[in-house]
């Protein structure tokens, strides 16, 4: 009797998300076809050293019951078509699904995009908040075969370390969405004005910092004043005057853009008011 070959081991695969790939996923969750109980999608990124570095997604049509599952191949791989002109250097890492756990059909859905790519991630994101909170987690599948064949009886779907990554831009974004309550969405010059703020209290600090140890009230730390060193040797020198003309130059040029911009959107506003689009726009 031929050995039952169970896989055996911890993967290093780690998998990254973007949090524009999450609003992606939940943007298509909830523009979804009544009567759907959840969707599939492709993720696009990129996998160096083990680590799957996952940026984008697209959502896929497919339909799913108890005997069968049916997925929208066509409109797979033109959108797959389509990303790969706009963007060469990502490619498909794997596939997506909402919803909790890992249904019989994810194993199917998983085959196919085995011949896709290479050991594809499954990234299930639970959109009905269990407990208050979007659950992300990745899985790779292990095949069972018996003896030494290649062909594969069953899947065991492994749980990899998964984290969103966020930059400064994103974390705002994604602190603002944790509000319950929020009655609008900062302007530019609010989003600036907090920035500097923060900025403002950091140099505060690295500078009360800097003269607490010269005048000996503190133990001076070699790694932070190498930090503070760096940091100022990056910044280029520039005057006072020159920056303050700088500035200026720069807001008029971006009052200027404005202005062109409200013009243009009210000269297309008449003109579909007019119902004629024979005005000059300029």
């Amino acid at each position: 009797m031929a050995p039952l070959n169970l896989p055996v081991g911890q993967t290093s695969i780690t998998v990254r998300v973007q949090p524009v790939v999450l609003f992606s996923i939940c943007d298509a969750y909830i523009r979804r076809n009544e009567g759907k109980d959840r969707v599939i999608g492709t993720l696009l990124g990129s996998i160096s050293d083990g680590v799957v570095d996952i940026r984008e997604c697209y959502a896929v049509p497919h339909n799913e019951s108890m005997d069968q599952v049916e997925m929208d191949i066509v409109h797979h791989r033109t959108l797959s078509d389509l990303r790969r002109r706009v963007n060469s250097k990502e490619r498909i890492v794997g596939w997506y699904s909402t919803g909790q756990g890992v249904s019989g059909s994810d194993a199917r859905f998983q085959m196919y995009y085995e011949t896709q790519c290479q050991n594809p991630v499954h990234l299930r994101v639970d959109t009905t908040l269990t407990n208050n909170k979007l659950d992300v987690v990745a899985y790779v599948a292990r095949h069972l075969t018996l003896g030494d064949r290649s062909t594969s009886l069953a899947q065991e779907f492994q749980q990899v370390p998964c984290e969103v990554r966020t930059v400064e831009v994103e974390r705002l974004g994604i602190e603002l969405l944790q509000n319950e309550v929020t009655e609008k969405l900062p302007s530019e010059a609010e989003n600036l004005q907090t920035a500097i703020g923060r900025l403002q209290s950091a140099l505060n600090k690295a500078s009360q910092y800097v003269d607490d140890v010269v005048s000996g009230r503190r133990k001076g730390d070699i790694n932070v004043g190498r930090y503070i060193a760096d940091t100022c040797a990056a910044v280029p020198y520039i005057r006072k005057e020159d920056f303050e003309q700088l500035l200026q130059d720069n807001t008029q040029d971006a009052l200027l853009v404005m202005y062109l911009a409200n013009l243009v959107r009210a000269h297309v506003a008449l003109a579909d008011k007019l119902g004629t689009a024979a005005l000059p726009i300029l």
